[in-house]
């Protein structure tokens, strides 16, 4: 890599750390395009899922006393289940025209829930797990499994800081899941891997500072827009 390459490398994973430590999510977002432009679709995606291991764990480790725990355990397990059926669906659908239609129920629910007042859903068992299941999917089969949990947030009324926190132990199975289920890790160079983890450090840090001092309700609407970007770039690379 030059060193420009090195400087828009920090650049987006910095920034991409330090958004997921302010909203709870957004790492993978920011950072796979340019990672799967620059290293390729194979190498792009495995970079951003160890990067997205390092960055919820740094992440978790600041915020674990937020973790709601009892619900997490509602809706991450559930995720697996998520996982097996998507690889099930990839081996008789094409993965394209099912990256479109996952990312077009993604707009409709994130509509449906900016309509709908917070809140407007009762919590309970059989739509944690049905989100949980639905965010294991997604992330299989597009790529994206923050949109489902955000959208379970924003009906339930699920307050920003535990949301934030709580994402980080989802996030970080997810990637972790998607590593093991590939059989292989990245092999960018030794100098990025000292760039990429100083950045996630140092991104994690800003928006540890910058935490306190946004509204629950405007990051949650952060979080809605976050979504609503992934599942229209879903959409767009998977028609291209």
């Amino acid at each position: 890599m030059t060193f420009a390459d090195l400087a828009l490398l920090a650049t987006i994973i910095g920034v991409g750390a330090g958004l997921q430590r302010l909203t709870g999510m957004g790492f993978a977002l920011v950072a796979s395009p340019f990672l799967v432009l620059t290293a390729g679709p194979v190498e792009g995606v495995l970079v951003t899922n160890a990067c997205g291991v390092v960055s919820s764990l740094l992440n978790l480790g600041l915020v674990h006393r937020d973790v709601e725990w009892r619900r997490l355990l509602r809706f991450t397990p559930f995720s697996l289940v998520g996982i097996v059926l998507g690889v099930l669906v990839l081996t008789v659908l094409p993965a394209d025209p099912l990256a479109v239609l996952v990312g077009v129920l993604i707009l409709i629910a994130i509509g449906v829930t900016v309509i709908a007042r917070p809140g407007a859903v009762k919590d309970g068992l059989p739509v944690s797990s049905g989100f949980g299941v639905a965010s294991g999917f997604m992330n299989v089969t597009a790529g994206v499994g923050g949109p489902a949990l955000a959208v379970y947030a924003a009906a339930t009324g699920w307050a920003h800081k535990g949301f934030a926190a709580s994402a980080q132990a989802h996030f970080l199975l997810l990637s972790a899941l998607s590593l093991v289920a590939k059989g292989s890790l990245p092999s960018m160079e030794g100098t990025g891997w000292v760039v990429t983890i100083a950045a996630i450090l140092i991104g994690a840090a800003i928006g540890q500072r910058l935490a306190g001092r946004f509204a629950g309700k405007t990051l949650m609407r952060v979080v809605l827009v976050l979504s609503a970007a992934g599942a229209v770039m879903t959409i767009a690379q998977a028609l291209i």
